[in-house]
C-alpha cells in the first residue's frame, strides 16, 4: 500500500500543527498569565470601589448635614460675614441712647476673628430698662456682637451713663470661601 502525500495536504497539515502549536504557547504564555493578573485586579478594584462607595456614602450624609445646618443658620452665617460699621452701629442705636461712643480697643488675640469696642452712652431714663431694650436690638441685628459685663451704670440728675465693652465677630481677611 503505497501512501502518497501531496504537497498541500502536507503543507496544510504543517500549517495545521504549526498553528495549534502558536495557539497553545500563545494561550500558556500569554493569555494565562494575563487571565490570572486581569482576575486580581478585578478583585483589587472592587475592594476599591466598596471603599469608595463607602465614602461617597458618608461623604453625601456629611453634606446633608452641612446643607441642613447651613439653612438652619443662615441668618448667623450672613451676620458672620457681614463687615461691621460703626457708624452704621451709632445711627441705629441713638434712637435709644443719646450720647453713643464707639472706641476701638486694640486686643491681641490669636485668631483675629473679632474686634473690641468700649461703648459709652449716656440717656434720659428713671431705669436700666432702655438698655435691656437696646441689648434686645443689637441682638436682632445683622452683626455677631457679644456684650460683655460688667456693664457700669452711673446716675447724674436725671441721666443714667452706661460704658461696657463689647466684641464684634467678623469674618476675617484670611478665612473666606
Amino acid at each position: 500500500m503505497n501512501i502518497r502525500i501531496y504537497y498541500r495536504t502536507f503543507y496544510l497539515i504543517l500549517l495545521s500543527l504549526l498553528l495549534m502549536v502558536s495557539i497553545i504557547a500563545f494561550s500558556t504564555f500569554v493569555l494565562i498569565p494575563k487571565g490570572k493578573e486581569y482576575r486580581s485586579l478585578r478583585l483589587e478594584n472592587k475592594k476599591e470601589q466598596a471603599i469608595m462607595d463607602t465614602t461617597r456614602e458618608h461623604y453625601d450624609v456629611t453634606e446633608k448635614k452641612l446643607q441642613k445646618l447651613e439653612e438652619k443658620n443662615k441668618e448667623t452665617i450672613k451676620a458672620y460675614r457681614a463687615a461691621f460699621d460703626p457708624e452704621k452701629f451709632t445711627r441705629l442705636n441713638r434712637t435709644q441712647l443719646q450720647d453713643l461712643f464707639l472706641t476701638e480697643l486694640n486686643v491681641t488675640d490669636q485668631n483675629k476673628s473679632f474686634k473690641v469696642y468700649e461703648v459709652n452712652a449716656t440717656t434720659k431714663i428713671t431705669s436700666p430698662e432702655v438698655f435691656y431694650h437696646f441689648l434686645e436690638k443689637v441682638n436682632h441685628s445683622g452683626w455677631i456682637i457679644g456684650v460683655h459685663f460688667p456693664v457700669h451704670f452711673e446716675r447724674e440728675k436725671d441721666l443714667i451713663k452706661l460704658s461696657f465693652t463689647m466684641k464684634v465677630h467678623h469674618l476675617s481677611e484670611g478665612k473666606e470661601e
